[in-house]
């Protein structure tokens, strides 16, 4: 029921915005055909006198009404001295209710009422404040409290939306930035080492082209959107590791399974960036034995992604992540708030990360 209630909020809100005469117009009317039917006195049941006598309850109505909205409420919000605003609501209701009830007795009787009747002067109507309170302060207030509340509920609504918006705003520009972090040395590293394959005049020296274009095509043209298939980021990490395989060549050892059920849409970039994280700690040029596992699993809108790789000593000592990890780890915050679960385990030489994201609903 609330997906259905909220868009229409948003709509009536828009159109509030966009046409405030239109909506002040239908909401006056709206309180002159509820108030129509309110008049016992026979004299009073008349056609024109029925006319005359809504044209003096919405004016002042509405007098009271643009007050409270547009004075006491955004001063009471906004000032520290209450005092101030009370004397103001005060000062301001006894006047509206003075006008009310010289308008009733000066302009309205005269117009509705059959002579000859009885007139207060302008001074027993000024001091007379009981009647003032108990009965034309209420008249003119009646539909003002209604008016002022929803005026406010609607500036305090748009004030959240457009706190949404800027939160929103700000999370994808920290998103693109943290994006765009693609690890540099990786573009050099392969440019060189394609440059030596084309020195060589090696068979591979145009399959590695082939894949560095692929993920330059893939990370800057199709990572401008907020959710990309899990199988193009598939295809991204086979790319990946197939370019890093012509810089350590035997050694190190590499594998990459993967099991999905489903196709699936993810963030883009997030795995990459584990992958990535493996190499920069994982993969040392002197170092003999080296690994990096990485196997992914999609069953039933859950996936499950793990790396595996052989860690070197001076990482270890230096806590092994960088701010790789922290980078990616804000990506999810982003991205996946309370539907992820992100395990990081460091065992003698080797460092483990296993993340798990439901994807359901992407």
């Amino acid at each position: 029921m609330l997906y259905l209630i909220m868009p229409l909020i948003d709509r009536i809100v828009k159109f509030s915005l966009t046409h405030r005469f239109q909506t002040h117009v239908i909401f006056w009317l709206i309180v002159a055909l509820l108030f129509m039917n309110r008049y016992d006195i026979e004299e009073y049941r008349q056609l024109d006198s029925i006319i005359y006598r809504q044209i003096y309850y919405i004016s002042i109505t509405m007098l009271a009404s643009y007050f409270l909205a547009y004075l006491i409420i955004p001063k009471l919000m906004g000032s520290k001295n209450y005092f101030e605003v009370v004397v103001y609501f005060i000062a301001g209701s006894y006047l509206i209710s003075a006008c009310s009830r010289i308008a009733v007795i000066y302009l309205l009787e005269p117009l509705i009422r059959t002579p000859p009747f009885a007139q207060e002067s302008l001074w027993e109507i000024l001091s007379d404040l009981p009647k003032l309170v108990t009965h034309y302060f209420a008249l003119s207030f009646s539909a003002a409290w209604v008016f002022a509340f929803v005026k406010l509920i609607r500036d305090q609504y748009v004030v959240q939306q457009r706190s949404l918006m800027l939160e929103k705003e700000k999370a994808e520009t920290e998103l693109k930035a943290l994006r765009s972090q693609l690890n540099p040395h990786f573009l050099f590293n392969t440019l060189n080492n394609i440059y030596s394959l084309s020195l060589m005049n090696s068979p591979v020296t145009s399959k590695s082209i082939a894949g560095l274009s692929e993920i330059l095509d893939h990370v800057l043209y199709r990572c401008n959107t907020a959710y990309v298939p899990l199988s193009s980021e598939i295809k991204l990490i086979e790319n990946y590791l197939e370019l890093e395989k012509l810089r350590y060549d035997e050694r190190l050892q590499i594998s990459f399974e993967y099991v999905t059920d489903n196709q699936a849409a993810i963030a883009p970039l997030i795995l990459l960036s584990f992958v990535e994280n493996a190499f920069k700690h994982g993969a040392s040029e002197d170092a003999g034995n080296s690994f990096i596992t990485i196997t992914l699993h999609m069953r039933n809108g859950h996936l499950s992604f793990m790396v595996n790789n052989s860690c070197i000593e001076e990482d270890l000592e230096a806590g092994g992540s960088g701010i790789g990890l922290g980078n990616i780890t804000r990506q999810l915050e982003l991205i996946y708030p309370s539907r992820y679960e992100l395990m990081v385990k460091r065992v003698e030489n080797t460092f483990e990360v296993q993340l798990e994201i439901n994807l359901e609903n992407t």
